[in-house]
């Protein structure tokens, strides 16, 4: 398996990773605010675990160096969390977010493409 993830490309492993990232936050929001029962509750905040463990460990198979990766990460990172946000919460981005995020996404292309002479 370790293999197939190594052929993977990086991209893929992003998504994946700011994916596993987004749900895992949304999860545990769920558990810390809404009026679950107890073990309900720690359901959710073992799922949560598990989902951050697999957001640190793609993060972190994604063949790229640290410094630059963190750029298209943040960009994508931004973009799945306004698909997770709307799923689980039913929230769409406002004017401000959207504007904030064509920052956040320009930066981290900039970041990420652009190679210095």
């Amino acid at each position: 398996m370790l293999r197939l993830i190594q052929i993977a490309p990086p991209l893929l492993l992003l998504v994946i990773a700011t994916t596993l990232e987004a749900s895992g936050d949304a999860v545990l929001r769920m558990g810390l605010y809404n009026n679950y029962g107890g073990a309900l509750r720690v359901f959710l905040f073992i799922g949560a675990a598990l989902l951050l463990f697999g957001y640190g460990l793609f993060l972190n198979l994604a063949p790229l160096e640290f410094g630059r990766v963190v750029g298209l990460y943040i960009a994508t990172l931004f973009v799945v969390w306004q698909v997770i946000n709307y799923i689980a919460f039913r929230t769409l981005p406002n004017l401000p977010i959207l504007v904030g995020g064509a920052f956040i996404l320009t930066g981290g292309a900039i970041a990420t493409f652009w190679k210095p002479n």
